[in-house]
């Protein structure tokens, strides 16, 4: 055991969507060494956890807790004792009917440094994602949130008369079960049957199911919906507004299910771009890259081939490991496969020379020496893929061109839990070893007629059509192209 004390943060994870973690609380993510979450923590706030850090599932659903709270309790201490720095991650706001006062007190009388780190409530949230301000001087002039789950099984402890005679907006956190009788309760009390409400499922996510109707009519509403938990359940004549304030579910790709089969440390930009667009998206990392030695020693070349971010990105960090910088380029010229090549670049205080009007390596290489711009008196050294694709290479062999083909990293593929691609609309594949990652995936036993493949380039649809996909070119090789090209066709479907 360590001599030093840990510390824990509680932490408030927020109603699902990952921008709306607060800038706390991903720096303190970041640097966790464990995180202890909960069910109710979305998995793309799942995701972005550091790969270095120990996770812990504690997840409850609702009658069901794997590991009871005392248990959890003790994982803290634990941890914190170990000289941790431990996050213990909850959905929504931790002081929201989220038991982060016990947990607190716990630690507080085991001499435990904490320190917490509010998140957006649900209640707040689920609604404006539905279109529902929870207040609103034409309809209320209070909100009040009430849980609907009883303590240890218990009865409800809910005074229906006082809410009632308060005409606020009420919102009911984890009250799916519970609500036929919250609704009789209310009713009993005086509340107009045919009053306004909403329940919200899965709010602020893009799997997010909204139905207003009568409070008489809700519970019917929850059975005939299949409605489950996470959900909220809004009571007031707010609720009339959702209609017309509703943004959510008018997002281009609202309903729009994509899987994203690139390595996790370069999808980044394409499941952002995606779900801010209202996609649900499924990350599937289907391959692996790991950088490889090499020599970064390039006094005899005139041109600088880069044919991924990825491989400026490794470049450069060898290049400092060394204790050199951009400056180590001085007087070669600088080519780059695409833009999003030429923008890491760009991140390195480098300009390139050369970027191809399409972009993948056979262009690359094509316009190159039609230019002119490389001949038979150039050196050239390429630094890509280990596994990628030859043409570029290929074109410098057949035309005479002096080169040295670096392998800068290396491709593995990964061997993920199968999913059910049959509520898939789209699958991105943004190389084709993300393709073949895929399909190793699958043991190459896949429905490949069903799937809708975009791919990022010719390359790598020639790779989706061999497993007999359906492909779509984005109109650029760029993961913008991508997602401009699922919303052009989604949006005609």
């Amino acid at each position: 055991m360590a001599d030093r004390k840990g510390k824990v943060y509680l932490v408030g994870a927020g109603p699902g969507d990952e921008e709306l973690l607060t800038v706390k609380a991903v720096d303190i993510i970041k640097r966790a060494d464990v995180i202890v979450y909960d069910r109710l923590v979305s998995g793309s706030i799942l995701s972005r956890i550091p790969d270095n850090a120990e996770k812990i599932n504690v997840g409850k659903n609702a009658g069901n807790h794997p590991v009871p709270q005392h248990e959890i309790n003790k994982i803290l201490i634990n941890k914190a004792l170990e000289g941790k720095t431990v996050v213990r991650l909850k959905g929504g706001d931790p002081f929201v009917f989220g038991r982060g006062g016990e947990e607190l007190e716990f630690l507080h009388e085991n001499g435990i440094p904490f320190e917490v780190v509010p998140g957006i409530t649900s209640a707040i949230a689920a609604a404006a994602y539905a279109g529902i301000p929870v207040t609103h001087r034409d309809f209320c002039s209070s909100l009040h949130i009430i849980t609907g789950h009883a303590k240890d099984g218990g009865s409800l402890d809910i005074d229906y008369d006082s809410l009632v005679k308060l005409k606020g907006t009420l919102i009911f956190l984890m009250s799916v079960a519970s609500f036929p009788q919250i609704a009789l309760g209310l009713i009993e009390a005086g509340l107009n049957p045919d009053m306004d409400a909403a329940v919200i499922e899965n709010g602020t996510r893009a799997n997010q199911r909204k139905f207003v109707a009568k409070l008489c009519d809700i519970p019917k509403v929850i059975e005939e919906n299949q409605v489950q938990s996470p959900a909220i359940i809004v009571v007031g004549k707010v609720c009339a507004l959702s209609g017309k304030l509703d943004w959510f579910s008018k997002l281009p790709l609202y309903g729009c299910n994509v899987l994203v089969t690139g390595p996790k440390k370069t999808s980044e930009k394409l499941v952002g771009q995606l779900s801010r667009l209202g996609a649900y998206v499924i990350e599937y990392p289907c391959i692996d890259t790991e950088p490889m030695d090499f020599d970064i020693d390039i006094k005899e070349y005139s041109w600088i081939i880069f044919t991924s971010s990825l491989g400026v990105q490794i470049f450069f960090k060898k290049l400092n490991e060394a204790k050199l910088d951009s400056r180590h380029l001085h007087n070669k010229k600088i080519a780059a496969v695409g833009s999003q090549t030429a923008e890491e670049l760009l991140k390195h205080g480098i300009c390139a020379d050369f970027v191809p009007s399409k972009f993948d390596g056979k262009h690359l290489a094509n316009e190159l020496l039609r230019s002119g711009k490389i001949t038979s008196k150039d050196k050239v050294v390429v630094f890509r893929a280990k596994d990628g694709t030859k043409e570029l290479v290929e074109i410098f062999e057949s035309s005479n061109i002096s080169y040295t083909d670096v392998p800068a990293y290396t491709t593995k593929y990964i061997k993920q839990d199968k999913v059910d691609i049959n509520n898939i609309d789209y699958i991105t594949f943004t190389s084709e070893s993300c393709v073949k990652g895929f399909a190793y995936s699958f043991d190459n036993a896949i429905n490949s007629s069903k799937i809708n493949a975009i791919c990022i380039g010719e390359q790598t649809a020639k790779a989706a059509r061999a497993y007999g996909m359906n492909t779509i070119i984005s109109d650029a090789a760029t993961v913008s192209s991508m997602v401009e090209k699922i919303v052009e066709i989604y949006c005609v479907k």
